[in-house]
């Protein structure tokens, strides 16, 4: 829609200016005001204010722009989460009558929080009536007028500003006169008035109508007077009919524009076109803007009938004109743009900071630079690392160099420089005192032994010196210096006695005049050592290396060596060598000279051993090559001597050894030995006497052996191997042999061959041949005939034992009989058994003759024949056996061709009488069942053998056939019969079983139910189980209760004696159940109870739950004044005080400049409470909180502020003048301001007494810098003691502050410290530390 231009009489335009956002509306009143109707906003038309006269006679001032609103915005991209300022409550208009007041009242919102100010229209400051505050509890910003005349009429504005944008809001304000004022001053002014007011001509009425609404014509006329009504309606017409034929209307045209370099600007016009789609055309100059391709240097914008060319970062080179051409309309309008020199608004300031902290340089720019902005320490670029942070703001003005924990390497000039702009300050360090965090140490060492002195300082970077007795020994050569961080060592290698002294350490640092020192005392003892392993006497040979060993308990101490009580002198071959602990005495060829006795004496130990030569025993070569050469032969039977003479001292050992072997004395076997011989004598020699006989000669120093071979002759040993026949026919057997193995020492001159008959036991010589021959041919045979054969070797000294041959048949042979069956076993008794077996299938070609029948134990592997002769037939009676001993039997078949191939083995038998049937089994019975089993007992049978085992059975009521628990036998007298079906009745019986047979069965009469037998249902009390619970509300309530019954009991769960039903889970099981609750309340409370019930009883277990909340907040909060400066609280209790010992409450309070609550006392358990310590003047809310051990209740606040009225504010005191004349005096201090440290949040009043006359002017100062006026304090100066309180302190109210007192005659300053501080701050205590002589306040 269009927005009109109304002009007042005077010519002037009322115009709504906008950027961004346009937004127009107008309130109709009894004022001549016009309206028309945006898209969005409000848009007012101002004015020229007039005096226009009521119906009643009376007169007000109005202001003809009745509301208005407009937005500014300065960023052309707002970031995300952040606004323009915009008015959540709007100020209204406000009409009252002289001598009341006026409110203004407007809520803004916008992000960043914007700052507000209230102004006059045209920028005219408010009058002194006008007081401007913020209302902390509606958070509303306000504007109050008190005693209003006619000249407070006007427009106000209430402007909210921050970094993206304005947003300006103006009202009126009408002040009528009061009808109540003198009425000849209202005459008067009356009669005026008639004589000024004059009707308006035509034109101006129809400027004053151009705006308004038709309905009102006729009553704006008559008011300003003007007769011709019709015909300015005529007017009206025509002057809108003229306005419809323009295509463009210009309702504001373009305006130059003035800007800093860097900035953004904007050119708008209002415009009310014919033709929307009408092309309009942008010029810088005679140039056309490019708009689209100026990447967003130029933007063109459109809202509403408002059109806006923005230009952004302006420069010099966009100074001109710009025109903007529509249809035939041509705008113009310039921009001038101003750029300023760059230049430090702020120079570096020297900075001095505490070693470790951190140091912080910053600098502020006139304006944003183009080049880089570079900081330098040394003449080096500082760049962005772990040391130095440099930062800048985001309006790209203010500079930070940030240097961290800083070091004395890091004092010296800093530079900041940006082009030829350069500013520098040096950064001093305040050294951090060295504190020994471990000091010396007294040591005492053993002489020769190893000191070391150690230290440990607070700061690695100090300089460190060592004194002895007061002597610097840093360069000494003697001590090893060690650093390492910050600790430090003096080492001191082999003490001597001389070194005991006191020792220092002396630290020192840079920009420090303090030296450090520490002591202790180094005690050097005597060192005594004890033999650790002493010499022990030393045999050797001549010519022989050895060595004499002490070991002492202390390497450090030296000794001396003694030979027959002298100290060693300087012999040939003898060498001294100590290592570490360990003295030797080294010799390396030892001779007659060397033997004696010998001390190795030290301090406190002492050690002696004898040196003795020895030599090794030794046989003289010719000997042994005698008995290399000539071995000793003997005779079986004879006594060898073998005897070996040698030569040794001492006398060594004697062995001898036969092939590798040691003999030892026995009947047979004697040693003899002597000084210088041995003699081996064997009695009785045999031929495994023969072999090497070896003398060995041991002794401490050497050994020596002799070997000698002995030979013992005897006969020979039997021809070898098993004889084989060459041919076996009826005529003749030929056989062939090997030659003995042994020979017995001599030559095989013949063997005899011997022969019998099978069966037979003479043997019969047959033939003889020489030792050569191994072979022989018998021809005196018999067809068929069996026939075995032996064989012996003959020698010089005898006969050999005979090789005796396998039988051989002369002629075809018969085969022994075949293998019989395995032979069966009856007739048991304690000491016989009968055997019975068959006769075999095939007898091997000839009759069997007989039977040999043979027992043995089980497990042994020798077969006993049972008879001396052949049996005959197949039964045979065995007696003579053990009692209770198991025998195996076999049987072999004989022909004439020989015995034939045993059977296999019978079954085991035991030689015992038989066993009998075990009798009835004894108290069969029921000893436990459940729902699927039934487990029995049982006794052994009182009749019968013992049973190795138990037949049971069982069958169910409804069935006949029994049915068997096991497969075997079962071994014990009880089982337990699972897999049954539930609530069955089954019939048992039980028979016991052993090798002589099955007994009787025994059955169970009654039968067994399966079903568990009957219990009382009982809780495990041994189970997580608690007969109280505290639980928080919100969280989970489970009740797990665990018991045992049978059959399984019936759970019901009460709470206080009533069923529950709601918002539980219960969980049941045979043996437990669950109470759940996931989220409990208050209401849950109570005691819970679990019944459990079956057949055979019921009982129950009672649980006491309590959950506990944040208590619920008191109510009806009221304050009362009852003694100046307190305040008395009074309110209803919380329902949870009785319920909970440990509910109680904390008192806050906050003053309305603040939103911080502070705490003004804990722990109050009554309803009522006085506070103490307000400030006069200042207004107060109150806040109560109920607290227990889980939490704290809602807050109950006070709703309206309470004010603390200042004492005696209305009190007047007159005393009579008293006409002495007064001195005139220079301002001096009677008592000067105390430095004060005061914990954050708290309040801080600082006092002095001053004098002077005439009666100074105060002022006070913080930081060199005017706070007089500064509404953030509160300061009084009455009859010379002047005082300022700082309320809530916070860390930026820390500093310097300075009273200044001044007069004509001159003037005084007073100066103070303050320090903010927060709990446990150690920087209080530094502060307190560094002046210890002026006095200070703590707070």
């Amino acid at each position: 829609m269009s927005t009109e231009v109304i002009q007042s009489r005077e010519g002037n335009i009322g115009q709504c200016s906008e950027l961004h956002m346009a937004s127009s509306s107008f309130s109709s009143s009894a004022t001549s005001s016009s309206y028309s109707l945006s898209s969005t906003r409000l848009c007012k038309v101002s004015h020229t204010p007039r005096l226009l006269e009521e119906a009643g006679g009376a007169q007000r001032r109005i202001s003809g722009v009745m509301e208005s609103f407009s937005q500014v915005q300065k960023s052309l991209e707002i970031p995300a989460g952040e606004c323009v300022p915009d008015f959540e409550d709007k100020p209204r208009p406000v009409t009252a009558q002289e001598g009341d007041k006026a409110v203004f009242k407007a809520k803004v919102s916008g992000n960043p929080k914007p700052t507000v100010t209230w102004a006059r229209e045209g920028d005219k400051p408010l009058r002194e009536e006008a007081k401007t505050f913020y209302d902390d509890i509606n958070k509303l910003f306000v504007l109050k007028i008190k005693n209003l005349t006619l000249e407070h009429a006007d427009v106000y504005k209430c402007i909210a500003s921050n970094d993206h944008g304005d947003a300006i809001y103006s009202v009126s304000l009408v002040v009528t006169e009061n009808p109540a004022l003198d009425f000849k001053k209202k005459l008067k002014k009356r009669s005026v008035e008639k004589r000024e007011k004059k009707p308006p001509t035509e034109e101006e009425m129809l400027k004053i109508l151009t705006g308004a609404d038709k309905k009102d014509y006729e009553r704006i006329c008559a008011e300003y007077g003007f007769t011709d009504f019709r015909g300015i309606l005529r007017k009206l017409k025509e002057m809108k009919k003229k306005v419809d034929v323009d295509m463009v209307r210009v309702l504001k045209p373009l305006e130059d524009i003035t800007a800093k370099a860097g900035s953004s600007v904007a050119f708008d016009t209002i415009l009310e076109l014919k033709d929307p789609n009408i092309k309009m055309f942008w010029f810088q100059g005679e140039e056309l803007l490019r708009i689209q391709y100026s990447q967003g240097k130029y933007e063109v914008k459109q809202l509403g009938t408002k059109h806006m060319l923005c230009i952004t970062n302006i420069c010099l080179a966009d100074c001109g004109t710009y025109t903007l051409k529509v249809g035939d309309k041509i705008l113009p309008a310039k921009l001038n743009v101003i750029d300023e020199p760059l230049k430090f608004l702020t120079d570096l300031k020297p900075l001095r900071v505490t070693e470790r902290q951190t140091g912080v340089f910053e600098v502020r720019l006139s304006k944003k630079a183009d080049t880089p902005l570079v900081w330098k320490f040394k003449g080096k670029e500082l760049k962005r690392d772990e040391k130095f942070d440099v930062s800048a703001s985001e309006d790209g003005l203010t500079y930070i160099l940030k240097i961290k924990d800083v070091r004395p390497g890091d004092t010296g000039d800093y530079t900041i420089s940006i082009g030829e702009l350069t500013t520098t300050a040096p950064l001093f360090i305040e050294r951090i005192p060295i504190k020994f965090m471990s000091h010396l140490k007294n040591v005492r060492v053993r002489e020769k032994g190893k000191a070391v002195l150690e230290a440990e300082m607070s700061s690695k970077d100090v300089e460190i010196r060592w004194l002895k007795n007061g002597r610097d020994i840093t360069k000494n050569r003697r001590y090893i210096y060690v650093r390492e961080g910050k600790r430090a060592e003096l080492i001191l290698e082999d003490c001597e006695l001389e070194d005991s002294g006191e020792y220092s350490i002396v630290c020192t640092q840079d920009n420090d005049s303090h030296e450090y020192v520490s002591s202790s005392n180094l005690t050097v003892e005597e060192r005594l050592a004890t033999v650790k392993r002493g010499m022990s006497d030393v045999q050797c040979a001549t010519s022989s290396a050895t060595e004499l060993c002490v070991v002492l308990n202390d390497e450090k101490v030296d000794g001396v060596w003694l030979k027959d009580g002298k100290e060693v002198p300087d012999l040939r071959g003898v060498q001294v060598v100590k290592q570490g602990a360990v003295h030797k005495l080294v010799f390396r060829h030892v001779a007659d000279e060397h033997e004696g006795k010998y001390t190795f004496r030290a301090k406190g130990a002492e050690s002696e051993a004898v040196l003795t030569i020895t030599d090794p025993p030794v046989i003289d070569p010719s000997v042994l090559e005698m008995l290399s050469r000539q071995p000793v032969t003997v005779k079986a039977g004879e006594t060898a001597s073998i005897k070996i003479p040698f030569k040794g001292k001492p006398t060594p050992k004697v062995a001898w050894y036969r092939d590798g072997l040691e003999l030892v004395e026995d009947s047979r076997t004697i040693v003899e030995s002597s000084v210088d011989s041995s003699t081996l004598v064997l009695h009785k020699c045999v031929r495994e006497d023969s072999g090497k006989v070896m003398l060995k000669l041991k002794s401490d120093c050497g050994s020596a052996s002799a070997t000698v071979e002995l030979n013992v002759i005897d006969r020979p040993k039997p021809p070898q191997g098993k004889v084989e026949f060459l041919e076996c026919s009826g005529k003749c057997i030929t056989m062939k042999w090997k030659v003995p193995r042994d020979n017995g020492g001599k030559k095989v001159t013949s063997f005899i061959i011997e022969r019998r008959m099978t069966g037979k036991k003479s043997w019969l010589k047959v033939g003889e041949v020489d030792g050569d021959t191994t072979t022989f041919c018998n021809d005196t045979v018999e067809e068929g005939k069996p026939y075995q054969y032996r064989i012996r070797a003959i020698n010089s000294q005898g006969v050999s034992d005979p090789l005796e041959t396998d039988q051989v048949f002369a002629g075809e042979a018969v085969e022994p009989p075949g293998v019989v069956s395995q032979p069966q076993i009856s007739d048991v008794t304690k000491d016989s058994v009968t055997v019975t077996w068959a006769a075999p299938t095939q007898d091997g070609g000839a009759p069997v003759l007989g039977y040999v029948v043979e027992r043995r134990k089980k497990g042994s592997t020798m077969w006993v024949s049972v008879s001396k002769e052949v049996i005959q037939g197949t039964q045979c009676a065995v007696n003579g056996l053990v009692e209770d001993m198991e025998y195996e039997f076999r049987v072999s078949a004989i022909n004439r061709a020989g015995e034939g191939t045993p059977s296999a083995a019978s079954n085991s038998v035991l030689a015992k009488d038989p066993t009998r049937a075990p009798g009835l089994v004894r108290n069969l019975h029921v000893t436990d069942s459940s729902n699927t089993s039934i487990s029995l007992a049982w006794g052994l049978p009182a009749l019968g053998d013992d049973p190795t085992g138990y037949i049971l059975e069982v069958r169910p009521d409804n069935g006949k056939e029994w049915t068997k628990c096991t497969k075997i036998p079962i071994t014990s007298c009880s089982y337990h019969i699972s897999g049954l079906q539930e609530r069955i009745k089954y019939f048992c019986r039980i028979r016991a079983v052993n090798e002589g047979g099955v007994g009787e069965p025994v059955e169970l009469e009654q039968g067994a139910l399966t079903m568990p037998p009957p219990v009382l249902p009982k809780f495990d009390i041994q189970g997580k189980m608690n007969n109280q619970m505290t639980v928080r509300a919100g969280c989970t309530l489970c009740i797990p209760v665990s018991f045992t019954g049978s059959p399984s009991p019936e759970v019901t769960w009460l709470k206080d004696g009533v069923p529950v039903s709601g918002r539980e889970v219960i969980t049941k099981g045979e043996n437990y159940s669950q109470f759940l609750i996931t989220s409990c309340q208050r209401s849950d409370s109570g005691v819970y109870r679990i019944n459990l019930r079956n057949d055979s009883g019921e009982g129950h277990y009672d649980i006491s739950v309590r959950v506990t909340d944040v208590p619920r907040p008191p109510k009806n909060l009221r304050v009362v004044e009852e003694v100046q400066g307190t305040v008395t609280l009074h309110w209803e209790h919380t329902p949870d005080l009785t319920e909970d010992q440990h509910t109680h409450y904390i008192i806050l309070k906050r003053d309305t400049s603040t939103s911080t609550w502070f705490t003004a006392t804990e722990r109050i358990f009554s309803s009522k409470f006085t506070v103490t310590g307000l400030l006069p003047g200042r207004k107060y809310y109150f806040r109560v909180i109920a607290r227990n051990l889980t939490g704290d209740s809602d807050p109950l606040d006070s709703k309206e502020p309470f004010t603390i009225e200042k004492e005696n504010e209305n009190f007047t005191l007159y005393l009579k003048p008293y006409p002495a004349k007064r001195h005139e005096v220079k301002p001096g201090f009677l008592l000067p301001l105390k430095d004060h440290a005061v914990r954050r949040g708290n309040d801080c009043t600082m006092s002095c007494a001053f004098f002077g006359y005439p009666m100074p002017q105060v002022s006070w100062f913080k930081e060199d810098m005017s706070i007089s006026d500064n509404p953030r304090y509160w300061q009084s100066s009455a009859d010379g003691v002047c005082t300022l309180t700082i309320p809530t302190c916070t860390a930026k109210d820390s500093g310097h502050y300075t009273l200044l007192v001044e007069n004509k005659l001159g003037s005084a300053k007073c100066q103070c410290s303050l320090v903010v501080f927060d709990k446990d701050d150690n920087r209080v205590l530094e502060c307190l530390s560094q002046d210890p002589h002026k006095e200070k306040l703590i707070i």
